[in-house]
């Protein structure tokens, strides 16, 4: 499918790549970025990034990725890898599903004539077994849980969450999936369909799932069309090995490729091979084709779309920019949409969001208070007692 390939090629980090199923067994951890407009051009100063780099006006802003194990049928009950599989995703505030989108994998991972296996059912199967294993979590407690809903008169968005602590899943989310199951009143006499079908609500709400159509170019436009037509899904077609061989070939100073960019630009053209170039061209017609590869894309609607993050710069000095060694804007965190200036000072430090003071918006110089909502790059200075 091309999981492996498709996280070394968002990472740079070493994972085991091979043309057979389950190479990934223990899960790799890695860092990829996400696209920003670096605040130093709009200030018009020379930035000096720690957390962030910073590419001719873009910043990269890191982000956490894991490579999970794969899956068996019936992974919820603990079969192959399944419950170290479904461990590795309680921390996930988004899932990116890679499939074979040239349906040359099949279900059981092993290679298999292109268009012979339907990628379709490869989505199915992962989204069943994620809602079975909520179902499983829900059904150890859940007579107890619904005759309080209904005969005692406990809240239910609650009594839900508290059922799914560990599983980075926020009342807010069960609430949005409650209101969507469109369930009667009375939990106690939800029916295990019907309890199924929430436990589907709240995957959608609280994991919420990019499917990554790898191998687009090699697949027949059919079953690229077959996948964007799945209803609610975010499907973005990505070629994991255009990515990878991009980020080697500018890691080697062949090219200049920033990640997540729509093309490249070729460095000495005269240094390459034939074949090289011949290979370079067929990127770049892709790439001309789906604007990029695809692996940026699916990090950035993630980040920005999916869990609606804005990036957003504190600074100690709000006239030079900078933080207490003199470097100019040299982090950015990425806040949720509807963050304040002392959830901003918590990110930062426990120190700062304890002894929070107010804020100063750097762009205009105006003193705002601990309630004010964060914009997207923001400049902020937080002022704290010391």
């Amino acid at each position: 499918m091309g999981k492996s390939t498709f996280f070394c090629s968002a990472t740079l980090a070493p994972a085991e790549i091979a043309n057979y199923p389950f190479t990934t067994v223990k899960p790799n951890v890695g860092v990829g970025y996400v696209r920003g407009i670096c605040p130093h051009v709009e200030f018009k100063v020379q930035c000096n990034p720690n957390n962030a780099p910073c590419e001719s006006g873009t910043r990269l802003i890191p982000v956490e990725l894991i490579d999970v194990a794969g899956l068996v049928p019936d992974a919820w009950q603990g079969k192959g890898l399944g419950n170290k599989f479904l461990d590795d995703l309680r921390q996930a505030s988004a899932l990116i599903h890679v499939v074979d989108a040239s349906g040359s994998t099949a279900a059981d991972g092993t290679p298999c004539d292109i268009g012979s296996h339907d990628p379709l059912e490869d989505v199915k199967f992962l989204e069943r077994e994620i809602d079975y294993w909520f179902f499983s979590i829900l059904q150890k407690d859940w007579k107890k849980i619904s005759r309080q809903c209904s005969l005692e008169g406990k809240n239910i968005e609650k009594s839900l969450h508290e059922r799914f602590t560990g599983l980075a899943i926020s009342e807010a989310q069960i609430s949005h999936a409650l209101r969507k199951a469109t369930l009667e009143e009375q939990p106690h006499k939800w029916t295990d369909e019907e309890v199924l079908g929430l436990c589907s609500e709240i995957r959608r709400a609280g994991k919420p799932m990019i499917i990554a159509a790898n191998k687009c170019d090699q697949a027949p436009e059919g079953n690229i069309e077959a996948l964007k037509r799945i209803e609610g899904a975010t499907v973005i077609p990505v070629s994991a090995e255009y990515e990878l061989a991009l980020r080697k070939a500018a890691k080697a100073g062949l090219l200049e490729y920033v990640p997540g960019a729509a093309g490249f630009a070729l460095k000495e053209p005269g240094k390459l091979t034939e074949p090289q170039k011949k290979a370079l061209g067929k990127i770049a017609a892709y790439m001309e084709k789906f604007g990029g590869t695809g692996v940026g894309r699916c990090l950035e609607t993630a980040i920005f779309e999916l869990l609606s993050l804005i990036p957003v710069y504190p600074v100690e000095d709000e006239n030079k920019l900078t933080n207490k060694e003199g470097l100019v804007l040299p982090d950015v965190h990425l806040m949720p949409q509807g963050s304040n200036a002392r959830e901003l000072a918590y990110r930062v430090h426990t120190d700062l969001g304890n002894n929070f003071i107010r804020a100063i918006d750097a762009r205009t110089k105006r003193v705002v208070g601990h309630d004010y909502l964060l914009k997207k790059n923001d400049v902020i200075t937080i002022i704290a007692r010391r």
